[in-house]
């Protein structure tokens, strides 16, 4: 249980009668939040009836056996849910669910700074490496750090060179397939490591 607090998704154990077993940190989180998700009564239910409906259909294909994912909106805001059968509906064990969450943002991930500290870069080019992560053009990240754009492309360049990345697009790549880190130090709130110790109305 501890392992999963460490990997940078929430993810959620459920049994056959819908009850959360088991919460990891980012799960508890993603709960909490009640953005597009949360616990109810010890149960995963969406922030709306839609977004419920949904999630209880998911369930139910995954005790029969089925793999599913949802892709979950509500305005602005989307979440992905994978939901893994962790027993064949034949077997005798009690059937349970494995439900996965999307990944938080790739900028979040504690991997990236570690990859940053090996390739020995500098604050600047860091900030830099982050900029790109989120997605930011070479005139964004120029004047979030009050600079030219041709500062920011020579230290681009220099960031591909210590990757050894041919081009922004490998880098990219590279820093998307490092492994999921927690940051040790979270600045989300600590809740209770036990799913039913917490619900939310």
């Amino acid at each position: 249980m501890r392992a999963f607090d460490e990997i940078d998704y929430g993810m959620l154990i459920i049994d056959a009668q819908g009850r959360i077993l088991h919460a990891n940190h980012l799960g508890r989180h993603e709960l909490a939040n009640g953005r597009i998700v949360m616990s109810y009564g010890n149960s995963l239910l969406g922030s709306n009836a839609s977004l419920t409906a949904q999630i209880q259909q998911a369930m139910e294909s995954s005790f029969r056996g089925q793999r599913k994912l949802l892709m979950l909106t509500e305005g602005d805001k989307e979440l992905s849910l994978a939901f893994t059968p962790l027993s064949h509906p034949l077997e005798a064990d009690a059937p349970s669910v494995l439900v996965m969450m999307s990944r938080q943002n790739v900028c979040d991930n504690l991997a990236v700074r570690m990859f940053a500290r090996s390739l020995n870069l500098s604050p600047s080019e860091e900030s830099v490496l982050l900029g790109l992560c989120r997605g930011w053009q070479i005139a964004e990240i120029a004047k979030s750090h009050s600079v030219a754009e041709s500062t920011i492309r020579s230290q681009i360049k220099t960031l591909r060179e210590k990757a050894n990345a041919p081009s922004i697009r490998r880098l990219l790549h590279r820093i998307n397939s490092l492994p999921p880190v927690v940051p040790a130090l979270r600045i989300i709130t600590p809740m209770p490591h036990n799913a039913t110790e917490f619900s939310h109305p």
